[in-house]
């Protein structure tokens, strides 16, 4: 029996493909992005310390009593800017970018663009 693939089991795949390559470090942390279809997270990581330096997301209460949607553009590119405050207040100026599987488009660009925005370098 030929077993199909679903997509979270195809993204597993890619996304430890990407980490093989991608780690982070104390001086240079990891900017991980899940998204799901109603809400995205973003996360800077210090792998060598399985820490996690700075968070945001789209289900904070303080974040969802501005946003009504927090699986869109705009609320990606929110976060991508909230995360790189949080980041900027713990003394992280540059990161690496995990993309975490999925493709470098839509609503992950956006987390990105917003990260930038917000001051991180990658």
């Amino acid at each position: 029996m030929i077993k199909k693939e679903g997509s979270n089991i195809s993204r597993k795949r890619r996304q430890a493909r990407v980490r093989k390559k991608v780690s982070g470090t104390a001086g240079v942390p990891r900017l991980n992005v899940f998204r799901s279809l109603k809400n995205i997270t973003a996360q800077v990581i210090d792998d060598e310390k399985g820490a996690t330096i700075a968070s945001a997301s789209t289900m904070e209460k303080d974040f969802r009593a501005k946003t009504k949607n927090g699986g869109n553009k705009a609320a990606a590119l929110a976060i991508g800017e909230l995360v790189a405050k949080r980041a900027k207040q713990a003394g992280i100026t540059e990161v690496v970018f995990d993309r975490g599987g999925y493709l470098y488009h839509g609503r992950v660009e956006q987390v990105a663009e917003g990260a930038r925005k917000g001051g991180l370098e990658f």
